[in-house]
């Protein structure tokens, strides 16, 4: 194992409530999962990064923590996930997982304990626990990020914070008994084999109180904490620590991955860019910019278990993503959003750093936008009183087989309703196809891995609307986001391309991967 596989990695990312069911329950689960480590060999990537896999009450899909030691009872057991790691490890694959520092379960002992503490506690001062300013008011007028209020009164007068749902209690992250118990809970998993950490909301920890605006985001105290966090995971050799940090200055984002904190954290510019070439260029060259001086890896991002499935968002008229404006029925083209998808899809393969694929990527899934009312489970629905859809559609139970639901996603009627227009973007249809999805992330996942992933990129002159850029190898990839063909550069052969090719042109929204050397 080489210490930097990390830097030029493709991460498969697992929604485990979604991604199969091994025991008819219609929630995925460690069986089904360890039943498709096949697949996600032949799908080539090089690590799995699973979703909150703990036990939770799932008043937010898991990342309200009841216990960080211990596997959610609908998903399987503890010595489940032990078998996992090494199976995994068995066909090459690595396994990192989700930490929520941020905040736990209203139903974790240590917030139990503090309700029944009382003010003043010892067990209170693990969480932001405060006097409210009267009238019923609570201590200051902050807002949830999941809407409403960002306080809570319990029953003896005083309100805990809590930056996203009530049930979600933030840690006090200046307390030294969260900062140990967090520790631990790093080793815990350590020493079970798994090879790194994501770190979910990694820059709200720290709060300031004293400003009259909401004050908890990137604060500089944050650092204390990864860097304590960073020597645990350099005592165990090759585990890698790796930020969810959405800030828009890229300076303050470099800081995080800093020699002494963590390795890698998500690119979310390049996910929420418009499907526009000045728009990527730009984001592409601001994230390699930011990553150089520090001599971190770029991530690149297409989506994930929290914003619209590209197919779908691609084929919007507006191509941009922010969680500000996000609607379910917004008209979507889904030829023209696939078309669009394969060719970003090659994009992102070809950038130098590592890659995320969000599970149902590799298999073109449009976004599910007409769940049922009663059947949406996203506290973002709930919160915002149903005005915003929240995150249900693109967390649907994978298709795997079959004809009509549950797609062979185990024999139980699955958590949320699959599309009976599915039946044709099955793994098993796709195998069978080899101009499918699933076969185009195959094969350019194959060529990434033998050519591509670290190192850095040239750009080529190919046009005002083209994106084109030439790697170590040798290998070039040419991007057609604009209205018309074009001409392709000179080269000695097609390796890869996302659709068909006009004999020397390029037509619109299409990637190719050339051999130039």
């Amino acid at each position: 194992m080489s210490e930097t596989w990390w830097r030029g990695a493709a991460i498969y990312q697992v929604y485990l409530r979604s991604f199969a069911d091994g025991n008819g329950d219609g929630i995925g689960d460690l069986a089904g999962l360890r039943s498709r480590l096949p697949y996600l060999s032949d799908l080539g990537v090089d690590a799995v990064w699973l979703n909150p896999w703990y036990p939770s009450p799932m008043a937010d899909g898991g990342y309200d923590v009841a216990d960080y030691r211990d596997i959610e009872p609908s998903f399987g057991t503890l010595a489940e996930a032990e078998k996992f790691i090494q199976e995994a490890h068995a066909v090459g694959i690595r396994t990192i997982i989700d930490i929520v520092p941020n905040h736990g379960s209203d139903q974790q002992e240590w917030f139990v304990q503090a309700l029944a503490a009382g003010p003043g506690s010892p067990e209170r001062a693990r969480f932001w626990f405060a006097e409210g300013r009267g009238e019923g008011l609570p201590p200051n007028d902050w807002k949830s990020i999941f809407g409403g209020p960002a306080w809570t009164q319990v029953p003896d007068g005083q309100w805990y914070l809590h930056l996203f749902a009530p049930e979600q209690p933030d840690f006090n992250w200046t307390n030294p008994e969260v900062i140990e118990e967090f520790h631990d809970v790093l080793r815990f998993w350590f020493d079970r084999g798994v090879d790194g950490i994501r770190i979910d909301s990694a820059a709200v920890l720290i709060k300031d109180f004293t400003s009259e605006e909401e004050s908890y985001t990137d604060h500089d105290g944050v650092h204390d904490i990864y860097r304590g966090w960073r020597r645990i995971a350099d005592e165990y050799g090759e585990r890698i620590l790796i930020g969810e940090v959405w800030l828009p200055d890229q300076e303050r984002f470099a800081l995080y991955l800093r020699p002494d904190e963590m390795h890698t954290a998500f690119n979310f510019d390049f996910m929420s860019r418009p499907w526009d070439a000045r728009e990527l260029r730009e984001s592409i060259d601001m994230t390699l910019a930011s990553h150089l001086p520090i001599g971190a890896p770029p991530t690149w991002v297409l989506s994930n278990h929290d914003v619209p499935r590209p197919v779908t968002k691609y084929g919007r008229e507006n191509t941009a993503f922010s969680h500000a404006d996000r609607r379910d029925g917004v008209p979507s083209d889904l030829v023209l959003g696939e078309r669009r998808a394969r060719a970003a899809a090659l994009l992102a393969m070809a950038l130098p750093g590592s890659l995320y694929v969000y599970q149902g990527e590799e298999l073109g899934l449009p976004e599910v936008d007409d769940i049922p009312a009663e059947l949406r489970q996203d506290p973002i629905w709930t919160r915002s009183k149903h005005t915003v859809p929240g995150r249900d559609g693109c967390r649907v139970p994978l298709p795997w087989s079959g004809q009509a639901a549950p797609f062979g996603n185990g024999t139980g009627t699955p958590w949320l309703p699959q599309p009976a227009t599915w039946k044709d973007l099955t793994a098993e249809a796709q195998d069978a196809d080899p101009g499918s999805m699933l076969c185009l992330y195959r094969a350019g996942l194959s060529i990434r891995r033998q050519e591509l992933g670290d190192g850095t990129l040239r750009w080529l002159d190919a046009g005002e609307n083209v994106l084109a850029f030439a790697r170590e190898s040798g290998l070039a990839c040419v991007v057609n986001l604009g209205a018309g063909p074009v001409a392709l550069p000179a080269n000695q052969g097609v390796v890869l391309a996302s659709g068909p090719l006009d004999g020397e042109l390029l037509p619109t929204d299409t990637a190719v991967w050339l051999r130039t050397a």
